[in-house]
C-alpha cells in the first residue's frame, strides 16, 4: 500500500514538474552530492528505470522515476550502456544520461615505470584495485602463451607507459595492449637501424636497450653508453655490466654487489660470459630503444660513474683505470 501511495505521489510530482516547466529546469541543474565523486555500476540488461534505481542505491540523489522519465523523454532509454561509472561534481541529469549513452566509464590509470622488471610490473597490476585480476593464477609462461605465439619469456616485452582503462577492465587486456605497444615501438626503431650494428635480430636490440635502461644514470648519456657496449660487442670484449649480474642473482641480491658475485657464473653474468644475456633484464623505454639502435659514434670502450649521476668515458684501459682511481677509490 505504501509503495502504491509513493508511486502516486511521485507521478503527481512528475506531472507537476512537467506541467510547470520545472522538469526541464531540474534536468539541467547539477546534481548536488557533497562528495568529490560517486561511483556506481549499471548491470547488463538494465532498462532506464533499473539504471535509475542502481544509481540511486549507490548514493546519487536522483529519483529513479524522474531519471526514467528523462531517459524516455530524450529517447535514450534503450541506449544506456552497462559498466562502471563515476558521477563528478557539476553533472546534470541530462549529462548523466549522455554519460551512460556514450559509455563514458570511470577511468583508471596504471603507470609502468621504465627500468622495472616484469616481476615489478605484475606486482603493480596485481595491487591495482581497478583491474579485474584474471591472470593472477597464471605463471609467467602461461601468461605469455595467451599473449604471444613467438615469445615464451616475458622480460622486456612490455612497454613502460601510463595506461588508461575503464574500471574493472581485464588485466590480460592491459598486458596484451602493453606488449603490442612494445612490439610497435621496437619495430619502428629496428626499421631505422644501421645494418652494421652487431645484432642478429630485433630481440637482441631489445636486450641491449634493457641494459642501457638499467645502466643510465643520466638520460642524456644513453647514446654514449650504447656506443660503448656496441664497440665491445664488435671487438669480442666482455660487456662487464653490473645490472646483468644483479638480474641473474635474483632474490640473492640484497642491494650491494660483491667481487664474488662478479665471479659467480650465471647465464646473465656478463663478466663470465661473452655477448648479450639470453633475455632482456628490464622494461626499456623508447629512448633506450632508440639508443640501442642509434648509438653514439664514439671510440670509448669503458665508462665509470663519477658519483653525481654522470659517467666518465674512456677509449683505453689506462685512461679508464685513472678514472676509476679518481672517481671510485
Amino acid at each position: 500500500m505504501m509503495a502504491f501511495i509513493k508511486t502516486i505521489l511521485v507521478s503527481a510530482l512528475i506531472l507537476a514538474l512537467a506541467g510547470g516547466g520545472g522538469f526541464a529546469y531540474w534536468a539541467r541543474q547539477p546534481i548536488t552530492t557533497g562528495e568529490p565523486a560517486i561511483e556506481f555500476t549499471i548491470s547488463p540488461g538494465s532498462g532506464a528505470h533499473a539504471a535509475g534505481q542502481q544509481i540511486a542505491e549507490a548514493g546519487v540523489p536522483v529519483q529513479p522515476l524522474l531519471f526514467n522519465l528523462l531517459a524516455r523523454a530524450t529517447m535514450k532509454s534503450s541506449r544506456l550502456k552497462a559498466g562502471a561509472y563515476e558521477l563528478k561534481p557539476g553533472t546534470t541529469p541530462l549529462r548523466l544520461i549522455d554519460q551512460l549513452v556514450r559509455g563514458e566509464f570511470a577511468q583508471e590509470t596504471l603507470t609502468i615505470i621504465e627500468g622495472w622488471t616484469f616481476r615489478q610490473m605484475r606486482q603493480a597490476m596485481a595491487a591495482h584495485k581497478g583491474l579485474k585480476h584474471d591472470t593472477a593464477a597464471l605463471s609467467d609462461e602461461a601468461l605469455m602463451a595467451k599473449i604471444s605465439e613467438v615469445y615464451k619469456r616475458p622480460e622486456g616485452l612490455f612497454f613502460p607507459d601510463t595506461y588508461l582503462f575503464a574500471k574493472g577492465s581485464s588485466e590480460l587486456q592491459i598486458f596484451k595492449q602493453s606488449h603490442a605497444l612494445l612490439m610497435t615501438r621496437l619495430q619502428e626503431a629496428w626499421a631505422k637501424r644501421d645494418p652494421a650494428l652487431p645484432y642478429k635480430n630485433a630481440y637482441e636490440a631489445l636486450t641491449m636497450a634493457s641494459i642501457i635502461e638499467k645502466e643510465t644514470g643520466q638520460k642524456s648519456e644513453r647514446g654514449m653508453i650504447a656506443g660503448v657496449f656496441v664497440n665491445r660487442l664488435r671487438r669480442g670484449m666482455l660487456l662487464q655490466t653490473d645490472p646483468t649480474v644483479i638480474y641473474g642473482m635474483g632474490d640473492k641480491y640484497e642491494g650491494k654487489i660483491h667481487k664474488r658475485d662478479l665471479e659467480t657464473d650465471t647465464p646473465y653474468n656478463t663478466y663470465t660470459r661473452a655477448g648479450l644475456p639470453p633475455t632482456p633484464i628490464a622494461l626499456p623505454g623508447v629512448q633506450s630503444l632508440a639508443a640501442a639502435l642509434g648509438p653514439a659514434d664514439t671510440a670509448a670502450l669503458y665508462f665509470v660513474s663519477r658519483g653525481d649521476g654522470t659517467s666518465q668515458f674512456s677509449a683505453n684501459l689506462p685512461d679508464h683505470n685513472r678514472a676509476v682511481n679518481q672517481y671510485q677509490r
